[in-house]
């Protein structure tokens, strides 16, 4: 495979923005290619110049100008970095950890950049979103990111009724304090589908927790909030029509224990159909059954 001449770094590097992927947790996983374009820019935008600097010395590489652009000070450090970029510097993008504009600063600059005609260059890499995904034991073939849900639970469950149809896996990003009530009105708003908590990837204390978003809610609300970055990956809806076939299978169980007021509301919760749907379902089912033992 041969390298793009503009990215080769043969001469020096070529002016620009550069869109470097920093490790999620362990400081190995970073590209050889990150390392030499860190090498040689002539500026650094980061989202923590603390957090840079300090890769920067652990792969021992010469320290440029660090510019912090954060999610609070990026009105100000934008000017500053596309200034440079006008001079033909090259100038790199990097954040504390992952892919940088994945939930991070840096979506203004790239705008910015591309309207001015600067050459923006993406170098792949970590990305704390994908490495779940690939763990998760959940369909990869389609699957939306949507970031972090709204911290109070009226506008989370508003944002999840908007993509409870959308056939394809979900990827979340969650803060640990609201992982358990997040989880909940997961369950409430899609239904109980299989997910998987992962957190402190690639770091010493990696785990991947997989079961039910009911089951999973239910054991953050018993041992409390984990430690660490967390990232939440839950399966697609079941079609319509698999759903209503398996909401009859468990009507059938639950009536006969249940009334048929209690079994349509707890398949109801179960599945996210309709209680009023799941009602007549039920009705239907135990006349069947009725008719059937006569």
């Amino acid at each position: 495979m041969q390298d793009n001449p503009h990215n080769t770094l043969h001469g020096g590097l070529a002016p620009g923005l550069y869109i470097v992927s920093a490790p999620i947790g362990n400081v190995r996983d970073i590209t050889l290619r990150a390392i030499d374009v860190l090498s040689s820019v002539d500026a650094i935008a980061a989202e923590d110049t603390r957090v840079t600097r300090k890769l920067l010395e652990i792969h021992g590489i010469k320290i440029p100008k660090l510019i912090r652009h954060d999610e609070h000070g990026s009105e100000r450090s934008r000017p500053e970095i596309l200034a440079r970029l006008a001079a033909g510097e090259a100038v790199a993008l990097a954040t504390d950890a992952g892919t940088p504009l994945v939930s991070d600063p840096g979506y203004k600059l790239v705008v910015e950049a591309v309207a001015a005609g600067h050459k923006v260059t993406p170098l792949p890499g970590p990305s704390a979103a994908l490495a779940a995904l690939t763990l998760a034991g959940l369909p990869s073939d389609r699957f939306m990111f949507l970031g972090f849900l709204p911290s109070k639970s009226g506008p989370r469950c508003r944002a999840l009724g908007d993509v409870a149809d959308i056939r394809a896996t979900l990827v979340f990003f969650e803060g640990a304090s609201r992982l358990a009530a997040s989880l909940a009105d997961m369950a409430e708003v899609l239904g109980d589908r299989p997910a998987c908590v992962a957190r402190e990837l690639t770091k010493l204390y990696e785990e991947a927790r997989r079961g039910s978003l009911l089951e999973l809610s239910k054991h953050y609300q018993e041992v409390g909030a984990p430690k660490g970055e967390v990232t939440v990956v839950v399966a697609p809806p079941i079609p319509r029509q698999d759903t209503i076939e398996h909401a009859d299978a468990r009507l059938i169980k639950l009536l006969e224990e249940f009334s048929v007021k209690d079994a349509a509301k707890a398949a109801s919760m179960e599945f996210n159909l309709p209680k009023s749907e799941l009602y007549s379902r039920a009705v239907f089912l135990k006349k069947k059954k009725m008719r059937k033992n006569n």
